[in-house]
């Protein structure tokens, strides 16, 4: 049995009464839109009523949707198509809404030429809105109390949004009306330096902030054409990394391990490590807490790295949908810098978090659950936002975005939902174990687990010859240890390979707030690989390692400068470097 369409009411508003013919036109208008199509139904209900507040003109409400005629109205869309002019991005003519709070006069001025719904359920972030059925998934509503959402969820008779405010503004009963733009926040040269929240306004107490354009927080990752190869290192500083995981510019490489590994030291020496690098570090803290992130801000402070780097901070103490909007939002601001043709750096710390954010919205919106109970769509949910990760082609700037998501794991369990999605996604993954870093090792990576997809594509040179076989070495001694911790008779080789590779372990191992140079990693690693320090009790290395750097800056630079400009190891280099280091060891056992 067939629905019956029910019958919308139409009522004319106006100042002066309309002419005859204007009452004639607008009825034909309405019965033409809204009437039966064969023209054997029933006419739409008419009726019109006096309103002097209008100023002039008529408007027209026909069911949930409003024609404004009235000056008003008019002044209103010509406001309207000026800011929509202002915001236009360079790149796409797509218009965008700030997420921020908006004033009730606004709404007012909204509600006279949109479609208008009724708030039937609000609650933990979430509001049903009944008369906005044609609303479209991504698109910002407007509430009367100024707080704006965005439709998350479409059903048969109403839509789900997802608010981006305080849900005690929200009442049920009060109207909301559509925008018919996207979400944007944002964004220009002003924010660096800065401490934002997930919809851009400042929360660090320095003032407003001067956008240059609005971004919106959704968008298509960019096209197979419209990128390049990545084939340029973003170094890191970290020995264990640069020399065996090399990150590009352009690619996105998890960090993943338990909670109270190190995830976060290796994303914060990362960000300190691109000082002087013309990079622009983005870092978005989603489910953090408040003392955590100001802790890391402090850091970077002290450092000096903040002239260079944006906080998106959306702490457990904020709303889920903050919490689910702050990834894409950190984007936007990332691609800002991307378009100007800069390379950014961006961190998601973490992914987890949000994947649970964004759970708890989709089981409050009353969607399936699936696998751990995640949405079946929690997939696309970081798909979306990591391919926007990448180096584009010279012909649009040459900029390019590097992403290094964090995931953490549960008893090292990377066979969990979550972290097999993300491992799929990203393009190599940084594991660290618990067992390394509670036996001293840190950052404490998992050499085994470890891989970098781009691998030797995004490392110079000079890396990858004073590499060498470094992974191999490693991973025969890891072996070698467990089958002769209980031999005591050991040939003269198998010494020589244990003792390389416990000088190879405590190298790798690195204080905080000490990044090293590709140059300073050059001469560490080609100085291990020439055996010089095998004689060096093992607890001795590290203090070592650092007084021969500080040797080479001071007594060799023109060797260190060579490495730096040239990004190439040629074999005098080599045998200049292992004689400086052989007289340096020399000079060290005479004292």
């Amino acid at each position: 049995m067939s629905k019956k369409k029910k019958i919308p009411e139409a009522v004319l508003y106006y100042v002066t009464p309309p002419t005859k013919e204007q009452l004639a036109g607008i009825r034909a208008f309405v019965n033409e839109k809204y009437g039966d199509k064969t023209g054997n139904g029933p006419e739409i209900p008419f009726t019109a009523e006096q309103d002097t507040t209008l100023g002039g003109g008529f408007i027209l409400q026909v069911g949930n949707e409003v024609y404004n005629w009235s000056t008003e109205g008019r002044v209103g869309a010509l406001k309207r198509k000026m800011d929509s002019l202002r915001r236009k991005l360079s790149y796409e003519n797509r218009d965008v809404i700030p997420l921020i709070h908006t004033t009730i006069s606004e709404f007012e001025l909204s509600a006279k030429f949109r479609t208008i719904g009724m708030v039937t359920y609000v609650g933990d972030g979430i509001a049903h809105i009944e008369g906005l059925n044609h609303s479209k998934y991504g698109e910002i509503i407007l509430f009367e109390c100024g707080i704006k959402g965005m439709v998350q969820n479409i059903e048969e008779n109403s839509i789900g949004v997802i608010l981006f405010g305080s849900d005690r503004e929200v009442r049920v009963g009060s109207k909301a009306a559509r925008t018919y733009m996207s979400a944007g926040i944002p964004v220009g040269d002003g924010f660096l330096g800065r401490v934002v929240n997930a919809l851009g306004e400042p929360i660090d107490g320095k003032g407003f902030i001067e956008e240059d354009e609005y971004f919106p927080v959704e968008q298509p990752a960019p096209s197979i054409v419209d990128r390049q190869s990545v084939s340029v290192p973003m170094e890191t500083g970290i020995l264990a990394i640069d020399s065996m995981f090399p990150i590009g510019r352009g690619q996105r490489e998890l960090i993943i391990g338990d909670r109270q590994t190190g995830k976060t030291s290796i994303a914060m020496e990362t960000i300190l490590n691109q000082k002087g690098k013309d990079v622009i570090c983005v870092y978005v803290a989603i489910g953090q807490k408040n003392s955590t992130v100001a802790s890391l801000v402090n850091n970077l402070k002290k450092h000096g790295a903040m002239d260079y780097t944006v906080v998106v901070s959306a702490t457990a103490s904020d709303p889920a949908p903050l919490q689910y909007i702050a990834p894409y939002s950190g984007t936007s601001l990332a691609e800002y810098f991307m378009h100007a043709g800069k390379d950014v750096l961006i961190v998601y710390d973490d992914l987890s978090k949000h994947a649970v954010a964004y759970r708890m919205l989709s089981l409050l919106l009353e969607r399936s659950p699936g696998r751990e109970a995640y949405p079946g769509d929690v997939f696309y949910l970081h798909s979306r936002l990591l391919e926007r990760s990448a180096r584009l082609s010279d012909e649009l700037g040459g900029g390019s975005i590097t992403a290094l998501p964090i995931i953490e794991t549960q008893a090292g369990d990377v066979s969990a939902y979550i972290p097999t999605n993300v491992i799929s996604i990203t393009d190599g993954q940084i594991y660290l174990e618990s067992e390394l870093f509670n036996l001293g090792t840190r950052p404490a990576v998992n050499v085994g687990l470890s891989v970098s997809r781009v691998g030797g594509a995004a490392q110079t040179k000079a890396m990858k010859k004073a590499a060498g076989s470094i992974r191999i070495d490693l991973a025969q001694f890891r072996e070698m240890e467990v089958f002769t911790q209980f031999s005591s008779n050991l040939d003269e080789v198998t010494k020589s390979q244990l003792a390389h590779g416990r000088v190879l372990m405590e190298l790798l191992k690195q204080p905080l707030g000490r990044p090293l140079s590709m140059a300073e990693q050059v001469v560490t690693l080609v100085a291990a690989n020439a055996h010089l320090m095998e004689d060096i009790p093992v607890e001795k290395v590290k203090a070592f390692q650092m007084e021969m750097l500080e040797f080479f800056n001071a007594e060799a630079d023109a060797v260190m400068h060579e490495i730096t400009v040239s990004k190439v190891l040629n074999e005098e280099t080599k045998q200049t470097i292992i004689e400086k280091a052989t007289e340096f060891a020399e000079a060290v056992k005479k004292r």
